[in-house]
């Protein structure tokens, strides 16, 4: 429930704003940085999707062998 409130504003954000933050961010790290934070988040995202889809495969393959057991 916490996670959900926190995220909420982010539907009540306009065109303007979503620039301002992306202004933002171009100053603080600069436009030679951008690329490097763009790629380490995505091999983050892909790294998390893997574990996800292992731990899935893995809780599956479980349940197969506890059905085929009974």
């Amino acid at each position: 429930m916490g996670i959900t409130n926190i995220f909420l504003f982010i539907g009540g954000l306009g065109g303007t704003e979503v620039i301002l933050i992306l202004f933002a961010i171009l100053l603080l790290f600069g436009a030679k940085r951008i690329p490097e934070l763009a790629r380490g988040m995505g091999r983050g995202i892909r790294e998390f999707k893997d574990a996800t889809k292992e731990i899935k495969s893995d809780i599956e393959t479980s349940v197969k062998d506890d059905s085929t057991t009974k």
